[in-house]
């Protein structure tokens, strides 16, 4: 096998990774959806607040990317976190800001610039169009720079020595 092929062991661990950041992405989907669905139809109703629709989806992908980092900082990359967690929150966060931006921009372009205003028309540029373009960019950029394997880790646990206590020097 050349070295520019995946093994298939390499192969089954992004095929993992990737099954497990859909389902982590799908909870934050959840959390996006209902948070940004309940805030645009009471509080944030373009009636009664002109950007209502783009600052619900604000807080609703805020909130979102709460759920995704720990999802994906437990689960998803939980071989691969990183013992500086302040710094691997950062990156984090940087990333999803920027994905969150892709969605932020379909929605104003549908909203705004369109003049496609209706719920239904929201939901698709900012919850599907969005959402998508944004997940490839933030499963691509969580792989190979916040969770990348250059990246220091959290050392995994060692079963025989659980018991014991190391000094270190």
């Amino acid at each position: 096998m050349s070295s520019s092929t995946a093994s298939p062991s390499r192969l089954r661990l992004l095929i993992g990774e990737f099954i497990r950041f859909g389902l982590v992405g799908g909870l934050g989907f959840i959390v996006d959806v209902g948070v940004f669905n309940l805030l645009r139809t009471t509080v944030m109703d373009p009636a009664h607040m002109h950007e209502g629709p783009v600052i619900a989806k604000l807080i609703s992908t805020a909130l979102a990317i709460l759920v995704n980092w720990l999802g994906n900082r437990y689960w998803t990359f939980k071989d691969r976190r990183r013992t500086d967690m302040f710094r691997e929150s950062v990156e984090f966060f940087a990333v999803s800001i920027a994905g969150m931006g892709i969605g932020l921009a379909c929605l104003w372009v549908s909203h705004y610039v369109l003049h496609y205003t209706s719920l239904l028309a929201d939901n698709i540029s900012g919850n599907v169009i969005g959402l998508i373009l944004g997940a490839v960019f933030r499963f691509v950029l969580y792989r190979v720079w916040v969770f990348g394997e250059h990246r220091l880790r959290v050392p995994a646990p060692n079963v025989e020595a659980a018991g014991k206590t190391t000094l270190l020097p």
